[in-house]
């Protein structure tokens, strides 16, 4: 049987990805707050509440889990509605409990990657239209500014917009965000101003500490033609991969804003990317569909032969990984792998997962792609927006009534992984015996 390790370069980030949100709780002032008041827009009317009780303490105890799991870094976001509840009106004291979190991290020797905007917005702005309205971009300038003046002691990278492709395409074209429209012109106003919010924040970043490196979280959902010799299937994807995983990424290299069939430059965007900051999970293969109107005139499907998630949200496409990290090294930059992974309750497709898409990404690196580290959605249970608690991502597992942490195998196999910097055979056999013979053939 053959024995050897999937070495990772010195100084590689390992770590998880966590959202404000998702696992603080007691947050009553933001719109997903909001959200979960209104009748049907949550799984089983389902609520945050407590979350991972971070704004309780709990913090602490996971981040002594992480560190002595081996994680070197951890990416976690900002709660604006906290920093800035009104308009007209900062709080201090939240400010400082995001120091003390960030000391938290530097004192377990673990690199804060922080996030500005991933997903919620306060209450006041969601009233005034939020990204609607062309006046956020000066908001978001201001609050970024607020906040890297306060945490530039602790922190030098900074992402400062997740996924803005998804926040668009669930709020404003159908996707159960708030505010659940479905308007393509309210969706290309969304994306400009979040072009424009972005590089305003990069930008005030670079001015208060210009050794930071800042860049975006992209999230790369790579299409394949359902029929590769079928020319409506090809140009098909390629509508979808240049609207939903280019439109944005591109514009903050070239400055020239494609969304939506309209195009318009945005110069102050170009070059507002110090690394590309990648969020991947799955791909999907997508047929032309011509008597289809309301989806769009597509279909999307996951291949048969690829195992699913319990929800049937995630395929298992390694290679589709591979390929989402191949778009990334064309912006020749470097690559941060900001989030990866699955929802799974009884721990069955997990540790699969995650060996076959480092793995990928070994092979990526081996390349010479400048790929610097990964960050594993996510470190704990936490709540799933529009899915609620249905679906289980931790690397802990969250009872969510008594906030007991429970120890999944995935945790040793990503400690071991952590702590080698690489995939050992010995470990793969141990958590992930099915695929021994793949990553590692006689």
């Amino acid at each position: 049987m053959p024995e050897g390790t999937y070495y990772f370069p010195d100084g590689f980030l390992w770590g998880c990805a966590t959202a404000s949100h998702q696992v603080e709780g007691q947050n009553k002032n933001n719109n997903w707050a909001f959200w979960e008041e209104q009748e049907g827009k949550i799984h089983q009317g389902q609520k945050a509440g407590l979350a991972c009780d971070w704004w309780g303490g709990r913090w602490r105890e996971d981040f002594d889990r992480a560190a002595q799991g081996g994680q070197n870094a951890h990416r976690l976001s900002i709660e604006w509605s906290r920093i800035q509840p009104a308009a007209d009106r900062w709080d201090e004291n939240a400010l400082e409990y995001y120091r003390q979190m960030m000391r938290g991290l530097i004192e377990r020797n673990m690199t804060p990657m922080v996030t500005l905007h991933h997903f919620s917005d306060p209450l006041w702005v969601m009233e005034q239209g939020g990204w609607e309205n062309d006046q956020i971009i000066v908001w978001f300038e201001t609050y970024t500014q607020k906040v890297v003046e306060a945490l530039k002691e602790y922190v030098t990278l900074w992402v400062t917009i997740n996924e803005p492709n998804v926040y668009t395409n669930g709020g404003y074209l159908g996707g159960g965000f708030p505010p659940g429209k479905n308007d393509m012109k309210a969706a290309y106003t969304v994306m400009r101003n979040m072009v424009k919010g972005h590089a305003a924040a990069y930008h005030a970043i670079k001015k208060i500490q210009p050794q930071a490196r800042v860049g975006l979280a992209h999230h790369y959902r790579k299409f394949e033609p359902a029929h590769a010799g079928f020319a409506p299937d090809r140009m098909m994807a390629s509508f979808l991969s240049k609207n939903f995983n280019e439109s944005f990424a591109n514009a903050a290299q070239t400055g020239r804003f494609e969304f939506a069939l309209r195009k318009e430059t945005i110069p102050q965007a170009a070059n507002t990317q110090d690394f590309i900051g990648l969020n991947y999970y799955t791909r999907e293969y997508i047929a032309f569909k011509p008597l289809a109107p309301k989806s769009l005139f597509y279909k999307g499907f996951y291949d048969p032969k690829s195992p699913l998630s319990e929800t049937g949200f995630i395929a298992l496409e390694p290679k589709g990984f591979y390929q989402a990290l191949k778009w990334c090294n064309s912006f020749k930059k470097p690559i941060l792998v900001t989030e990866n992974g699955v929802e799974d309750s009884s721990n069955t497709l997990r540790t699969r997962y995650l060996y076959e898409h480092l793995h990928q990404m070994w092979r990526a690196i081996n390349y010479t792609w400048p790929i610097k580290g990964y960050f594993h959605w996510s470190l704990v249970d936490n709540f799933e927006w529009e899915r609620g608690w249905s679906q289980r991502f931790g690397l802990w597992g969250l009872d969510v009534e008594t906030q007991t942490r429970l120890h999944r195998p995935a945790v040793d196999a990503y400690a071991d992984i952590c702590h080698t910097n690489g995939i050992s055979s010995q470990s793969v056999k141990k958590y992930a015996p099915e695929i021994f013979n793949t990553l590692f053939p006689a």
